[in-house]
């Protein structure tokens, strides 16, 4: 069975869901676990070996045979293909945009949901992504749902991609990011949504820590005084 002690944070691309996520287990002292990376690892290899992600065949056997290695760090997720350190080149737009196409095949989250699972048996897990609450921790003692506009989302995503010297402009990541919503919220298998008794958070006119001060209350509500309804506010 599935420990309680895991919090799950899911929402959009661009919602904040990685920097709360490590913020959060940072502050509890738990580990940090970026499910997102992998099916990002598996977009960049696929990328790298010329595997077209759109193929259903190829891509669920490029996950079958995947030499894929995690290391949930309190920092962060630190991830390997075939020894080789990955994490740093994950979060380019365009493994972003082939992550979104090659999880939506059965084959391929049925392989990684095994691996994710594995990594959140031990408890006190902070973990993000796009059904972790739904999916893959549905007994997750704390379910959080992040969600913003689009356009805000874009404005963050574009500060956080040119501080790392990509140059995209604010229009291309607007228009990755509506894409990707589309194709995150429509898909076949496990598309994006609130798990049922997910806290939700509105992110559009907060900043970072309004956010994680929601948060903070959300944890002490669930783990030290049970809460008395579902949503919180700021």
């Amino acid at each position: 069975m599935i420990p309680q002690k895991i919090v799950t944070i899911d929402g959009p691309a661009g919602a904040g869901k990685s920097t709360l996520a490590r913020d959060l287990a940072k502050y509890l002292g738990w580990i940090y676990l970026d499910t997102g990376a992998l099916y990002r690892a598996l977009a960049l290899t696929a990328l790298s070996r010329g595997v077209d992600c759109g193929d259903r065949e190829a891509s669920e056997s490029l996950a079958a045979r995947l030499n894929l290695t995690v290391s949930p760090e309190p920092q962060g997720t630190v991830i390997a293909v075939d020894g080789e350190n990955i994490t740093e080149r994950l979060r380019a737009p365009e493994v972003s945009r082939m992550a979104s196409v090659i999880s939506a095949w059965p084959g391929v989250r049925e392989t990684l949901l095994g691996i994710q699972r594995s990594l959140g048996e031990r408890g006190e897990v902070v973990t993000e992504g796009r059904d972790m609450g739904t999916v893959v921790f549905p007994q997750a003692g704390l379910k959080l749902f992040l969600q913003a506009s689009p356009e805000a989302r874009a404005r963050r995503r574009h500060l956080e991609l040119a501080a790392k010297g990509e140059g995209v402009t604010p229009e291309e990541v607007l228009r990755d990011i509506v894409a990707r919503d589309q194709a995150d919220s429509s898909r076949a298998v496990s598309p994006l949504a609130a798990a049922p008794d997910a806290v939700l958070i509105d992110s559009t006119n907060l900043d970072i820590e309004a956010v994680f001060k929601v948060i903070i209350r959300a944890f002490h509500n669930r783990f030290v005084a049970p809460s008395k309804n579902g949503t919180l506010s700021a």
